[in-house]
């Protein structure tokens, strides 16, 4: 993908911008998005082992040299023991506060200091690289669609996707293709953790914690 050097939630921060109304949509449910984006990429990079359901550190000095993920990575090593659902939730906003300030630092958007209620400082985003998002959601149709089998995707694109579709992100696909391009996306959660039954099994309890912030909010696709 054209924005390979991102993170997946650095990547699944710029999927969720609209590029036609300049704006990010599913704005609620973006932190939680976001940081199972975190959590699958530590899973994958073999940093967050599942052990009886718990997102447990398997290396208490590793670091990744991505601020964003060593920064959930501390988070998680000095707190007690939570579930992967647990994680997708806990303090979220901060990884998506971290995201957006390193995008913004790397000239994907665009910083503005405001003050609410003409008082309290507070920092806007907007996007400033519209073709690189473009092309970003471009090459994730591409996954979704095919014609790539699923096999031969890499792993960390399949949990783009999925992550995405579980989250029913409207910026990459609406409600008719959730149903259209059910078993492809089926197929791309496995690929997601396909290194080893540990990896699957984390990849799964993420995104079915990002399903479940959907349901339980009431917000479907379109």
């Amino acid at each position: 993908m054209p924005t390979g050097s991102l993170s997946l939630p650095a990547r699944l921060y710029l999927l969720a911008w609209d590029t036609t109304k300049l704006k990010v949509t599913d704005a609620a449910h973006l932190p939680h998005l976001v940081r199972a984006g975190a959590l699958t990429e530590l899973a994958q990079r073999g940093l967050l082992a599942d052990v009886d359901g718990i997102a447990t550190p398997t290396d208490p000095d590793a670091q990744t040299g991505d601020p964003v993920l060593d920064g959930l990575l501390e988070l998680v090593e000095e707190s007690r023991p939570h579930r992967w659902k647990t994680w997708v939730g806990l303090r979220a906003r901060v990884t998506l506060d971290a995201v957006r300030a390193q995008l913004a630092a790397d000239g994907y958007l665009r910083a503005e200091k405001t003050r609410v209620l003409g008082v309290f400082p507070s920092v806007e985003y907007e996007i400033d690289r519209v073709a690189v998002v473009d092309a970003l959601r471009a090459e994730a149709r591409e996954v979704l669609e095919g014609p790539v089998p699923v096999e031969e995707v890499p792993e960390q694109d399949a949990a783009l996707v999925a992550l995405a579709a579980g989250a029913e992100l409207r910026t990459l696909l609406s409600g008719k293709e959730q149903r259209q391009y059910k078993q492809r996306i089926e197929d791309l959660v496995e690929r997601s953790g396909a290194t080893t039954p540990a990896l699957k099994k984390a990849v799964q309890e993420v995104r079915s914690a990002v399903v479940l912030v959907m349901t339980t909010t009431g917000v479907p696709g379109s």
